[in-house]
């Protein structure tokens, strides 16, 4: 049983999984977010359901998926009948603020600027409001990775020392309230800016290669092979990843988190505490960089940590598959509302409580584009995935398909698309993901998406 009505959810952005020191690389410092994973249960198979900004929050904070909410693109708005999970809990007495990155009102990356319905206007605090704080010349300086050589870039400078700030003085004010607390980091994602030492942290330091690293991308869909382009070409062998802004940024986004968790401690001990991120980042795997069109783990597969003092267990692990879309439905459960019918996925407490129990048969992902008034790569590229907890099917309309065995190909580099002894699994993929299209009422369903 919870013992309190306050739920603090914490999110990143563009964090892989494998940019935390307690989801296995011990060269990734995030003592704060290790010590959150000692505290509860780090979840191994935890997916966005998109892998671009906007559309990962779009799911994450309605319970529906981009395709039916009307944000299946960055720049694409929420449909003005999509209620958020501020809303939700608004009408039922909570306090609700939103701090930090947004992206869900249809302006340009960094927001409007205005609180929309459902959030304390006290507290909200976008990228707009940021840079509106900021003089002309500073606003220029916040979006260069070379003010992270300026010996005099503070901490108090960045957006996420603000947003880390504005969410101690919530909990200071409002430990005895009902609430839910968002606090949402731009961090690490470009242009990474962290002051000193975190800037100066991974100088030199090369990010191990992933065997897909050499991927040659014969037997993948099309629009891989020309999104890596000359990437393809280059020799693997020599190519060093060397990205010490954003691994620096990664380590100060976990500081400026360590603030907010030492909050938690003091004033709101007993809260849920639900950390993740929306998508992580290709970092040159299968000859890929950033994120868009392509289901790989490296991008869907994200940070998903949860604590739940008396409930939860500690130093606890789960493997079975869990999906953003099950985040509104189970703080719905936790504060014991009922799941509106326009709500889909499901609770998650079983699996809280028990992070042997299995709460999904599969989870699922979509792309439809990565951004409205232009493209990081693909344009309209609609695809729809199923994961199993096993097996991944992952179908490019305007391409060619792939399935994956994640159990005994975890790197992802043979695709049993074609593969005659794997055609009853791809088949019964296939269906699931159809039968998913109808349920949620997936404006792109129709027939071209029949097996092929």
């Amino acid at each position: 049983m919870k013992s309190t009505d306050q739920v603090i959810i914490i999110m990143t952005d563009t964090q892989r999984k494998d940019m935390l020191g307690c989801y296995g690389n011990p060269d990734m410092r995030t003592p704060s977010l290790d010590r959150l994973a000692q505290e509860g249960i780090c979840f191994e198979r935890a997916y966005t359901c998109s892998p671009v900004c906007g559309p990962a929050r779009s799911a994450l904070f309605t319970g529906t998926f981009p395709h039916a909410n009307g944000s299946w693109g960055n720049g694409m708005p929420l449909g003005d009948n999509v209620r958020t999970l501020g809303q939700r809990l608004q009408d039922q007495g909570l306090r609700t603020a939103y701090i930090g990155k947004w992206h869900l009102d249809g302006g340009d990356y960094f927001g409007l600027g205005q609180c929309p319905s459902g959030w304390d206007p006290d507290y909200w605090y976008d990228m707009r409001c940021y840079l509106e704080e900021l003089s002309e010349p500073d606003r220029l300086r916040s979006r260069q990775p070379e003010a992270n050589q300026e010996p005099d870039l503070s901490e108090e400078f960045t957006f996420a020392h603000r947003c880390s700030s504005r969410a101690l003085d919530f909990l200071r004010r409002f430990h005895n309230d009902r609430f839910l607390l968002v606090v949402s980091y731009d961090e690490p994602h470009h242009p990474f800016l962290c002051p000193r030492p975190y800037s100066e942290m991974y100088k030199g330091y090369t990010f191990p290669k992933s065997p897909n690293l050499w991927d040659s991308l014969e037997d993948k869909p099309e629009h891989h092979r020309v999104w890596a382009g000359d990437r393809l070409a280059v020799d693997k062998d020599r190519l060093q990843i060397i990205r010490s802004d954003f691994l620096g940024c990664n380590s100060f986004v976990d500081h400026q988190i360590g603030r907010v968790l030492a909050a938690i401690d003091s004033y709101a001990p007993e809260a849920l505490v639900i950390y993740t991120s929306d998508h992580g980042d290709m970092l040159c795997s299968h000859s890929l960089d950033n994120k868009g069109p392509a289901m790989y783990d490296e991008i869907t597969r994200i940070p998903f940590i949860v604590r739940w003092p008396g409930n939860a267990p500690t130093q606890a692990t789960s493997d079975s598959p869990v999906s953003h879309i099950d985040l509104v439905p189970t703080i719905l459960d936790y504060l014991g509302q009922e799941q509106p019918n326009t709500v889909v996925g499901a609770s998650l407490l079983p699996q809280f409580s028990d992070p042997d129990t299995r709460v999904n048969d599969a989870v699922f992902m979509e792309f439809g584009r990565y951004e409205i008034d232009h493209d990081g790569f693909g344009g309209f590229q609609p695809i729809r995935a199923c994961f199993d907890g096993r097996y991944k099917l992952t179908i490019n309309l305007m391409t060619s398909d792939e399935l994956y065995d994640l159990d005994q190909d975890p790197q992802e580099m043979v695709n049993l698309i074609q593969s005659t002894p794997h055609a009853p699994i791809r088949d019964r993929l296939h269906d699931t993901i159809l039968n998913w299209m109808n349920e949620t009422r997936d404006p792109f369903r129709g027939y071209y998406w029949e097996r092929r």
